[in-house]
């Protein structure tokens, strides 16, 4: 089985994190490749970068130039072009947002989303609202943290900690890991608050995985339907 990784930016470094947590979930049999943009935001910060972010990865996955794919995980926390890719690719979708969501909801009755700015909360929720599974979420909470600020482990685990106490406080009874740039944060972060701590990319991967053993993908019935034949301009125009 393959599973094709795609990062919401262009920093690879991010890309590797991501796909070194992939890996990790992964099973027996399953191989994981990382896909980077070409172009977009170095970080998807807020909603332009998340909607630059959504066209350049759409454009990744179109112009995809490696061997066959049994499923796409889109590791990305509340970013767009999720359905966009669902009506592009014939695999399933996994976007990792919703499935940290679901596998928290098997977990406990309320989750908490611990993200990084405060600015991406509403796309956050508005993921987890079109995702059947808002109702559910006790909270979304920043740590005042910029994406590329994850790389300082010590910083990260201390504002994870102080976030994810007021999402326990607010009702949280299972915490999901909102940024796939926090794939690496080290579980014992679980342990020190006595919660079950949900990683979006592990938990996206298992789930490709059981779609993919499962014989399911996407359904072409309605809203996913392939998309209309026209002609699409990507980018501009070559003089």
């Amino acid at each position: 089985m393959r599973i094709v990784v795609t990062n919401c930016n262009t920093t690879r470094e991010m890309t590797a994190e991501i796909v070194r947590g992939a890996r990790a979930a992964a099973g027996p049999g399953t191989t994981v490749t990382g896909l980077t943009p070409e172009w977009g935001p170095e970080s998807a910060e807020g909603w332009l970068d998340s909607y630059l972010s959504a066209a350049a990865v759409l454009d990744a996955l179109r112009t995809y130039p490696g061997p066959p794919y049994d499923a796409v995980v889109m590791a990305g926390f509340g970013e767009h072009g999720r359905e966009g890719v669902r009506e592009l690719v014939d695999v399933p979708v996994v976007d990792i947002t919703e499935a940290a969501a679901h596998l928290a909801c098997l977990l406990g009755r309320r989750y908490g989303v611990v993200t990084t700015l405060e600015r991406s909360r509403g796309q956050i929720e508005d993921s987890l609202e079109t995702a059947g599974v808002a109702r559910n979420c006790a909270a979304v909470v920043g740590t005042g943290l910029g994406v590329l600020d994850l790389g300082d482990d010590e910083r990260t685990e201390a504002a994870f900690l102080a976030a994810a106490e007021r999402a326990r406080g607010a009702g949280a009874e299972v915490l999901v890991l909102g940024c796939a740039g926090m794939t690496g944060l080290p579980r014992l972060l679980g342990d020190k608050l006595g919660l079950p701590v949900v990683d979006g990319v592990g938990a996206a991967v298992k789930l490709a995985e059981s779609l993919v053993s499962l014989g399911l993908t996407t359904s072409r019935a309605g809203s996913y339907a392939r998309p209309r034949e026209k002609r699409r301009s990507w980018g501009r125009p070559t003089l």
